[in-house]
């Protein structure tokens, strides 16, 4: 459990909280028959050095209906990603009501702000709700191809989007509109969980604190991803006898970000500690992956984060204060879930 200011307190699911009560000082530990677990930060980035992630080990990269998805093809959907949260990043700053359940609320403003007022096909497929089943993504994505149009003149389109109508086939079409997925939602998911996290574990903070020291702080506390998984690979056992031929490798960054040996109050939310560490090199801090192949999102995440939260301490947000648990469930990402947040600020306006 982690305490934030006043009394906020972050309830972990019973697997999370297993690991961190457990396995928080061990270096390496077997979790299944065939897998094993790793928080010590030189024996991780060892492992991680040992080969270059695969397709299946890369989201991006892995496959969508047997076809495989190119680096080339990747390149190109971050780049025009990146185009789209640029030109975002430069209209002026807004200052929207944000007031309600979190991350909900910021995951679809991310939607407006970074791609605008795209037709209902592209809208969908960001809709948080699809996450509930592969079988929803699959069939607003089947769907979409099938009925997509060009816009009518004047109508704005992302970058992303575009890429997507200049598909000749229903079949190519249908590829790039799941590929437009696979980047337009993470981008809202994790900024929005990111900023939520956030939030809950600090607000209101000091105004000599840095955006940069809160996000680097919450991205400790509750890291995007949890684990990085490394598929079973003889350049493992190279590395450390202990990992057999036929284990699969998980290493842990949930554990490695409160290793009391590497933090001083691993538990407690002190952005200021960033003042003096360097988050692209202290030692088993690894939000967004290993340094020789970080998450291409990152230098996207990272302002968008912090403009998210200028418009927090614009307008003050803060978590309910009848609210003294917020839960941490085991999906994809560290996310605290429907966490209610007001303006104390806004409210006084009305």
């Amino acid at each position: 459990m982690v305490i934030a200011p006043a009394h906020r307190a972050v309830v972990f699911a019973p697997r999370l909280e297993d690991l961190l009560r457990d396995h928080r000082d061990d270096g390496l530990f077997r979790l299944e028959p065939d897998t094993v677990g790793i928080a010590d930060p030189e024996l991780m980035d060892a492992v991680l050095r040992a080969r270059p992630a695969n397709a299946e080990e890369r989201p991006t990269f892995k496959p969508v209906l047997g076809r495989p998805v190119t680096r080339a093809e990747s390149a190109s959907l971050m780049q025009a990603l990146g185009a789209d949260v640029r030109a975002a990043l430069k209209r002026p700053a807004d200052r929207p009501d944000l007031t309600g359940a979190w991350p909900a609320v910021p995951h679809d403003y991310l939607r407006r702000f970074v791609f605008g007022p795209e037709t209902r096909r592209f809208r969908v497929l960001v809709d948080r709700r699809l996450e509930l089943t592969p079988k929803l993504t699959w069939s607003a994505v089947t769907a979409g191809a099938a009925l997509v149009r060009p816009p009518a003149p004047g109508v704005e389109l992302s970058t992303l989007a575009r890429q997507v109508l200049e598909a000749g086939t229903l079949a190519e079409r249908r590829f790039r509109m799941y590929l437009y997925r696979r980047v337009a939602a993470p981008i809202c998911f994790t900024v929005a969980a990111l900023v939520t996290n956030a939030v809950w574990l600090g607000a209101p903070f000091d105004d000599d604190v840095p955006n940069e020291h809160v996000i680097n702080e919450a991205l400790r506390l509750l890291p995007p991803s949890w684990n990085i998984l490394r598929v079973r690979s003889p350049e493992f056992t190279e590395v450390d006898a202990r990992i057999t031929p036929g284990d699969d490798v998980l290493l842990l960054p949930l554990l490695s970000h409160r290793a009391p040996k590497l933090w001083e109050a691993p538990d407690e939310f002190r952005p200021r500690r960033w003042a003096e560490l360097d988050a692209d090199r202290h030692p088993g801090y690894l939000p967004f992956g290993h340094a020789t192949e970080r998450c291409w999102g990152r230098h996207l995440v990272l302002p968008l984060a912090s403009r998210l939260l200028d418009v927090v301490r614009a307008e003050g947000l803060v978590p309910d204060p009848h609210r003294t648990r917020a839960r941490v469930e085991l999906d994809g990402l560290l996310e605290l879930a429907d966490v209610k947040i007001v303006s104390p600020r806004r409210s006084g306006r009305r």
